[in-house]
């Protein structure tokens, strides 16, 4: 039976822990791996453009002795020249395992339901599984044992944040998300992760005792013709020096990329020694080869 990767929600805290572990051994012995996936094909199916996401998957694959075939937002023109059940069923005959990266959620569903092979949720506006798997992984690598730290989420209560709360409720981990009021998280995933979340609209508030900050753009793609509303709404909630001062010291400071600089987070912050930022960016690769393992790899 096959196994998909559409939300952190639908994974134990055991199989967190799993993947966690086969990453550390993919990092420290790459060359161990670099024929797991000989003879599988990963189709790479993209509406939104992407630098983290595509490069990562690719040579990913690549790594660990696969093939990666990359179909970009107007070669599928998924659900409008072909249905995503069709495009779903499809691919399954001639490919292993599949990566949407999507605008609406809803998408990844149906792929998942159509699709014989696994299906990865490479990006939806609700989630961004793989995002916040390597966020923690990155956490759990700097910090050790990450059971009752605080991470403090600044921002648009958007995919990524919902990804964190999920993956901080499954590995013992606290949140304070704090957004601009009608940005908050959806309501059905603040109800889920209440027990080790606390919301509101004062980054100050929310970084108290903080281990970790992190913040995302506040104009996701897709919301372009928002921007110049949200950058004045948003505005008090930028990561700077001042934000900073109110953490513990030696915060760490995350951000998922791409940032836009003097936006939602400043050079002097982002630039910091206190900035793991590209190496939660180096991790996505590492984790998702760890995903690709477990989804496509033999079963031992």
């Amino acid at each position: 039976m096959k196994r998909d990767l559409i939300s952190i929600k639908d994974l134990t805290p055991e199989e967190l822990e799993e993947i966690f572990k086969l990453t550390d051994k993919l990092k420290k012995y790459p060359d161990r791996f670099n024929k797991e996936l000989v003879g599988k094909t990963l189709a790479l199916i993209f509406q939104k453009p992407s630098n983290r996401t595509r490069v990562s998957f690719e040579v990913g694959m690549y790594q660990l002795g696969g093939y990666s075939v990359y179909l970009g937002p107007g070669e599928i023109n998924l659900g409008v020249r072909e249905s995503i059940k069709d495009v779903a069923k499809t691919l399954s005959r001639y490919i292993n395992g599949i990566v949407l990266r999507t605008f609406e959620h809803k998408n990844i569903l149906e792929m998942s339901q159509s699709a014989t092979v696994p299906v990865i949720n490479g990006l939806s506006d609700f989630s961004h599984p793989c995002q916040a798997l390597a966020d923690i992984y990155t956490i759990r690598e700097k910090l050790k044992n990450i059971k009752g730290k605080t991470l403090a989420y600044i921002g648009d209560g958007n995919n990524v944040c919902n990804s964190l709360l999920y993956a901080a409720a499954k590995t013992g981990m606290n949140m304070n998300v704090a957004t601009p009021k009608g940005f908050e998280p959806v309501d059905s995933v603040m109800k889920e992760t209440s027990k080790i979340a606390k919301f509101s609209h004062d980054p100050h508030q929310a970084v108290e005792g903080a281990d970790i900050i992190y913040t995302d753009v506040w104009a996701s793609m897709g919301q372009e013709q928002e921007a110049n509303d949200r950058n004045k709404i948003f505005a008090d909630f930028q990561i700077n020096q001042d934000l900073v001062k109110s953490a513990k010291k030696g915060v760490l400071i995350m951000h998922c990329l791409p940032a836009h600089r003097g936006l939602e987070i400043t050079d002097e912050v982002i630039d910091s020694k206190n900035s793991i930022v590209f190496d939660q960016a180096e991790n996505r690769m590492h984790v998702q080869k760890a995903i690709l393992i477990k989804l496509l790899g033999a079963k031992k």
